[in-house]
C-alpha cells in the first residue's frame, strides 16, 4: 500500500506543478496583451514586455511595455529607453534630466494622477487629479516646454508635472473617460 501512496502522491504533486505552470502562462499571456495595448503593433509587437521587472517577453527592438503604470491601475504604457530611464528616476525620487527626446505611449488611457507631482499621496483626490483617455507623452529638453500650458483642461497638449525633474508634455489622442 505504501508504494501506491508514494505514487498517488507523486501524480499529484506533478499534477499540481502542471496546472500551476499552466495558470502561469495563462497569467503571462493576459499581461503580455495588456501590455502591447498601449501601443501600436508596429512599435508592441516586437518590444520587450516587463512586469514589476520582470521580463515577460524578450522582444527585438528598444521599446519597453508594461502591463500596468502604478501597480494594479490597469493602464499599460510603452516606452523608449529615455522614458523608462524617468520612470526609474520617478520611482527613486531621483534627479533626471532630459538627454534628449523621449516617447511613450498609452493608447489604452492612464489611471488618473496628479498633474502637478507623481508623488501625491491619493491621486484620485488631488485637486488636480486628471485622467486621459488614450494619449503620447513626451519627455523634451525643460526650455523647450515654456510657452504650453499645464491646464489639461484648456484643450489640445499640455505639460504635466512641470515644476518637477519629470515634467513633460502630455498629447491627449482620445476621449477621456
Amino acid at each position: 500500500m505504501q508504494p501506491f501512496k508514494s505514487l498517488s502522491n507523486t501524480v499529484v504533486s506533478t499534477a499540481l506543478f502542471a496546472l500551476a505552470t499552466l495558470t502561469q502562462a495563462a497569467d503571462n499571456s493576459t499581461l503580455i496583451a495588456q501590455a502591447r495595448s498601449a501601443a501600436p503593433s508596429m512599435v508592441s509587437a516586437e518590444a520587450t514586455i516587463m512586469y514589476r521587472g520582470k521580463v515577460l517577453a524578450k522582444g527585438s527592438n528598444d521599446w519597453i511595455c508594461l502591463p500596468e503604470t502604478l501597480p494594479d491601475d490597469n493602464a499599460p504604457m510603452c516606452n523608449d529607453g529615455q522614458w523608462m530611464a524617468m520612470m526609474k528616476a520617478v520611482g527613486n525620487k531621483a534627479a533626471f534630466q532630459s538627454q534628449g527626446i523621449g516617447f511613450s505611449y498609452m493608447l489604452a488611457g492612464d489611471g488618473g494622477v496628479s498633474n502637478s507631482t507623481p508623488y501625491h499621496a491619493d491621486h484620485a483626490n488631488a485637486p488636480d487629479f486628471i485622467k486621459e483617455g488614450g494619449h503620447l507623452m513626451l519627455i523634451v529638453p525643460k526650455e523647450l516646454l515654456s510657452g504650453v500650458t499645464d491646464d489639461p483642461h484648456a484643450g489640445g497638449p499640455y505639460v504635466m508635472w512641470r515644476n518637477t525633474p519629470y515634467a513633460h508634455l502630455m498629447i491627449p489622442v482620445g476621449e477621456r473617460p
